[in-house]
């Protein structure tokens, strides 16, 4: 009893708190009596203070290896706080300068400093190496401990060599800190830090105050965010884009919309992204834009939403993230914006990784799109995916439970997906039973016979999203075990079996079908106008004068101007030429060509309904300072070829064809007919041409791939609907 008061003395004298959090204590207690010690902790749970008390109390020097400056400065920051003696934190790494390292290790050798912080590649230097024989060091702790695992989140090749680095210094006991593990991961930290009979703490992952939600990515994201962040003024937020130039161009756009933001990413001047981190921190910006480098042990405990503008990579990754909100156990919303093209971006940025690296990635992957496009529990369906269950039918937090789907028996239909399950044997994976199930012929089920099975077609009157329904059910109930040392490969389990001999009745939640589904503006009711709402009537309207023009014209009415635009123009009521050059996807050309007629029928409508024009919700844009526009216009007057452009200003092809559609789509004629000769074959891309000239109904890609046949590529498809429209329309 004596020790137990002794330590929360202790702890009061230092830090402040007159109590532990959860299993602090126990595993303070671990560390001091010398035993290796893994921790499993959510985010905001206090993992730091496990360490950081121990290193105070016992004689020596910790070690802490942690895997960002940014991460390292914050902490040291705070230790000095709590103490009179601002050696008793420091860090190592290549920010410093000589005179800096010089004074680090004096404080060190004198025995003042109590943590040492040091980068994994720092730690690997022969001259830290040396230095570090020479220290009494009391524990080694490794924070951020997914790192080691490349079945983690953010796996760094740095982390695996902090054994043998460890071995060469002097062997100590060892406590290992993550956030986000699934079972998978942590016997792979264990095993590689090698403490495989480490004492494991696990605290429970629900945090019980964050509200989840995943919303359809629509072509209005940009204005619901902003409407979000306007109607919670004042508050903390936090918006994850994947790529810096996103990051960048979100960033400006919400200042240009009059909130306080700052970008934050790796690419990013040091000073200028400390600087940003600490205007965030001392509450002088409301809202940060960044990449996944940001948060990272960021102690600021009033974040109040954490919006994910693209979906994350992984399960763990989200976790993290969304962990930043609520960390005071007050309100945390978890937004998410979800469209299955972003999955398949991602998809493509792994081609050309080695192969196992992209089997891992795709498996994270579909575990994310599992997630989002399922309808059941949040809480639940995350809390599993940790290795922890989840009591309760409706946690009342996330938006499943909050606007429930209805349920529909699925009993005979466990018993169907089990039973083609264990006659094609545990090979495979989700995909691949469902294929069996609804009867699908691809190449690697004939290869396997599957097609001859009496299970193939045997759910063919479900789609595909009711067995993905099934399945998840199954695993989340225990009936299949998903393998993920292999890739996800399914197999019935024992509780499996005993399910096909004793059934009962299970029921499941159509998964959600979000590329179905539109963004918030469109889903409002029809015919209201309210904040950016498009008005029901005038876009009927409006799309009803585009046949009209188009039919003048000989054109399709895409060409003419696309459906963003009118739902754009029937949120904003342009009544001018010059209002009307602000409407998405418009530019000067297209509104001098094909404006007037629509500008003079909605300036009638405005009168006729009395119409206060929403002005003050016009979402501004923001000059492209990158100047891609007028580089991108010459270099193809110069007729310089599409790979040069696209390196020249750091853009992938895909970015470079977006860049030049929106050029297009704003009125201004190129002519691109020199890189189409280069690259597509003449009768291709005449087809190409006619589809559009003479059967498109819209000028989606997808469809035209889906008329034309799979021999048509996206490139291809995209390169004659931009000649197309500089042609036909501009």
């Amino acid at each position: 009893m004596a020790k137990k008061d002794h330590l929360t003395e202790e702890l009061n004298r230092h830090f402040g708190f007159g109590t532990f959090k959860g299993n602090q204590k126990a595993i303070i207690e671990n560390v001091l009596a010398g035993k290796d010690t893994f921790v499993l902790m959510p985010t905001g749970g206090g993992k730091s203070l496990c360490y950081q008390l121990p290193s105070i109390l016992m004689e020596g020097t910790a070690i802490v290896i942690s895997p960002l400056i940014a991460l390292m400065k914050n902490q040291v920051d705070a230790m000095r706080n709590f103490s009179e003696e601002d050696g008793v934190a420091h860090f190592i790494n290549s920010s410093l300068n000589k005179s800096a390292i010089d004074q680090v290790k004096s404080d060190i050798l004198s025995g003042r400093t109590k943590l040492l912080y040091v980068a994994p590649e720092s730690l690997t230097k022969e001259e830290n190496v040396d230095f570090l024989r020479q220290v009494k060091i009391s524990f080694y702790a490794v924070d951020e401990a997914h790192c080691i695992s490349e079945w983690g989140h953010d796996f760094r090749p740095e982390y695996r060599r902090i054994r043998p680095i460890i071995n060469e210094i002097g062997k100590r006991p060892l406590i290992a800190l993550t956030a986000t593990a699934t079972p998978k991961v942590q016997h792979d930290i264990q095993k590689n830090l090698g403490m495989i009979d480490a004492t494991v703490f696990k605290s429970s992952f629900n945090r019980s105050n964050l509200y989840y939600e995943v919303r359809p990515k629509g072509t209005n994201i940009d204005r619901e965010i902003i409407k979000y962040i306007k109607a919670n003024e004042g508050k903390s937020g936090i918006v994850y884009c994947l790529s810096r130039k996103k990051v960048e161009e979100f960033a400006d756009i919400l200042k240009a919309n009059g909130i306080k933001a700052l970008p934050y990413h790796a690419g990013m001047d040091s000073q200028v992204r400390s600087a940003n981190q600490d205007a965030f921190l001392m509450e002088e910006a409301d809202v940060i834009v960044a990449t996944i480098a940001f948060g990272m042990g960021i102690d600021k405990p009033d974040v109040r939403f954490v919006i994910h503008y693209d979906i994350p990579k992984s399960l763990e990754g989200y976790y993290q993230e969304t962990g930043r909100a609520g960390r005071d156990g007050g309100e945390g919303r978890c937004i998410t914006f979800y469209s299955y093209k972003d999955i398949q971006k991602l998809e493509k940025f792994m081609q050309g990784k080695p192969i196992a690296e992209q089997e891992i990635g795709k498996l994270l992957l579909m575990e994310t799109v599992s997630y989002a496009e399922s309808s059941m529990c949040r809480r639940k369906t995350l809390l599993h995916y940790f290795g922890e269950e989840y009591g309760e039918d409706n946690c009342g937090s996330c938006d499943n439970c909050v606007n429930p789907r209805p349920k529909v028996k699925a009993r005979e239909e466990t018993l169907v997906m089990l039973e083609a399950l264990k006659a094609i044997g545990p090979k495979f994976k989700m995909d691949y039973l469902v294929n069996v199930l609804v009867g699908r012929t691809t190449a690697m089920i004939k290869s396997y016979g599957h097609n001859e099975s009496e299970w193939f077609g045997a759910g063919s009157n479900h789609d595909d999203r009711f067995w993905g329904a099934v399945i998840r059910q199954a695993l989340i109930l225990g009936l299949v075990d998903k393998n993920i040392e292999n890739y996800g490969l399914l197999s019935v389990n024992d509780a499996g079996e005993k399910y096909l001999e004793k059934p009962y009745d299970i029921y499941i939640t159509l998964d959600h079908d979000y590329d179905g589904e539109e963004g918030e503006d469109a889903a409002a009711p029809a015919g209201g106008r309210g904040e950016g709402v498009a008005d029901a009537e005038l876009f009927a309207m409006l799309k009803d004068l585009r046949k009209k023009v188009a039919k003048q014209h000989g054109l399709p009415p895409f060409v003419v101007f696309q459906d963003p635009s009118l739902e754009d123009m029937s949120i904003q009521y342009p009544v001018t030429i010059e209002e009307m050059q602000n409407i998405t996807g418009v530019g000067a050309g297209k509104a001098r060509k094909f404006g007037a007629e629509f500008v003079k029928l909605i300036k009638r409508y405005v009168e006729e309904k009395d119409i206060v024009r929403p002005q003050d919700m016009v979402v501004k844009s923001v000059v492209n300072k990158s100047g891609n526009k007028v580089f991108v216009i010459q270099s193809i007057d110069r007729k310089m070829d599409f790979e040069d452009i696209a390196r020249a200003r750091d853009l992938d092809f895909d970015e470079l064809l977006t860049e030049i559609e929106a050029i297009v789509n704003s009125g201004t004629k190129l002519n691109i007919n020199y890189y189409i000769e280069q690259t597509i074959d003449e009768d291709k891309a005449e087809e190409i041409y006619l589809y559009f000239k003479e059967d498109a109904e819209s000028d989606s890609v997808d469809e035209a791939i889906r008329e034309l046949g799979s021999d048509f590529t996206e490139e291809e498809v995209r390169l004659v609907r931009i000649k197309f429209i500089c042609e036909q329309g501009n």
